[in-house]
């Protein structure tokens, strides 16, 4: 792969391109939208796995997910197109050429996103005629489907990234919120993949700390550091919460009973996902962190970059801190009966999981085991998540300096 050199007066609106980047063209709804509906598709299959058990290669969730992964695969492959055989001379200067095509480099990462999922779509029927139900999310055909997944995402942020910083200041402020909606989706597409370790019953053990320490720092600081508007980071995180909460409460509503045995409990609505992770107070605390170190949507000069290290390792211990009380504190709450409601969806189990006293207690012993709670094995292992939010921390910083150079 390799860039078509250009000046640079074609990749900046307000250096006079032959394209406003001023706006939101089609193409890059167009991905938005597959960003959306790939991910709550999965999480309605989920949903359905839980409820119904049974599925097909053409459910309703799984169309929903094919839709997603075609917008992208054909808006992208149209962009590709245009810009190699007809696009102007701003077109193709901030274009990456590949294969002798040229397009935007989030273009190339959708598409090969899209090829990926709807490649894992026979792969994915195939092995459930063959082996039945998948034991847990990441079988072989659904690590191709999450890979292909994550490039929509990730070729979502990226183009919104580019128009975003190529834009004027009027512009910046339109496409501020493209780019939010972007990085929101690809918290929520973290977040469902890591729905087997983020229980309510896990949320006392020092695993839960020491994941959510190594994956979610480097997102919200990179979405913070690259984001041209006041609250980037808590945009995102707040965004990623109304889309969570919406599936949550929405999916209850259709009636769903198990059509494939064993079962274990008695379900007649759509399982609901888990009340998102509370991610909107460290995300507040890194936008105000990372304001006063540099401006909104701005690198921090040469001469200051060490400071990357300081508001890595004072972010690192304030996500710590502050994400590990309150979820902490707020795993407590879904395990009591004030959480068994159709607001919080606590206690709600798949029909494969068979009642029992391990609902209600933490997993201090393993997974659907109770065991007491040993204050020093926990801080034992769980003081590791310092360091590693550390790390987490400065590469997202790393990430989000990379971000604001993207331009094709």
């Amino acid at each position: 792969m390799e860039s078509t050199a250009a000046p640079a007066s074609v990749f900046t609106g307000r250096e006079g391109t032959a394209e406003s980047a001023d706006r939101i063209p089609w193409y890059l709804s167009a991905v938005l939208f597959a960003s959306a509906a790939v991910i709550v598709g999965i999480t309605w299959d989920i949903s359905w796995h839980r409820t119904i058990g049974r599925d097909t290669l053409f459910t309703s969730a799984h169309l929903l997910v094919y839709a997603g992964g075609l917008a992208a695969g054909l808006a992208c492959g149209w962009v590709a197109l245009k810009t190699t055989f007809s696009g102007t001379d701003a077109e193709v200067g901030r274009a990456v050429r590949l294969w002798g095509f040229r397009a935007p480099l989030g273009a190339w990462v959708a598409i090969w996103g899209a090829i990926a999922m709807l490649t894992s779509a026979p792969l994915d029927d195939w092995w459930h005629n063959a082996y039945g139900l998948d034991v847990e999310i990441l079988s072989p055909p659904h690590v191709v489907l999450a890979l292909g997944i994550y490039a929509i995402q990730v070729g979502a942020l990226l183009m919104a990234m580019a128009w975003h910083n190529r834009a004027s200041e009027t512009g910046r402020r339109k496409l501020a919120w493209a780019y939010v909606f972007s990085a929101a989706m690809l918290i929520l597409s973290i977040s469902v993949l890591l729905m087997e370790y983020t229980f309510p019953n896990q949320m006392h053990g020092a695993a839960f700390h020491l994941i959510m320490a190594a994956v979610f720092p480097v997102l919200l600081f990179a979405i913070g550091r690259a984001g041209q508007m006041r609250w980037p980071a808590t945009s995102a995180a707040l965004v990623y919460t109304i889309v969570s909460l919406a599936m949550m409460w929405v999916l209850p509503l259709f009636p769903g009973e198990p059509m494939l045995a064993p079962i274990l409990r008695p379900v007649t609505h759509m399982v609901a996902p888990e009340f998102p992770l509370l991610l909107l107070a460290p995300a507040i605390v890194i936008d105000l962190l990372l304001r006063r170190h540099s401006a909104p949507g701005e690198a921090p000069e040469p001469e200051r970059a060490p400071a990357d290290w300081q508001v890595a390792a004072v972010g690192g211990v304030a996500f710590v801190a502050i994400f590990g009380v309150i979820q902490w504190s707020f795993a407590d709450f879904m395990l009591s009966e004030g959480a068994r409601n159709y607001f919080f969806q606590g206690d709600t189990w798949g029909y494969t999981a068979a009642p029992g006293a391990w609902q209600h207690v933490f997993w201090h012993g393993g997974p659907y085991l109770g065991g007491e709670f040993s204050a020093a094995r926990f801080v034992g292992s769980a003081w590791w998540a310092l360091p590693i939010a550390f790390v987490s921390a400065r590469t997202g910083l790393w990430l989000g300096n990379w971000w604001l150079r993207v331009r094709r």
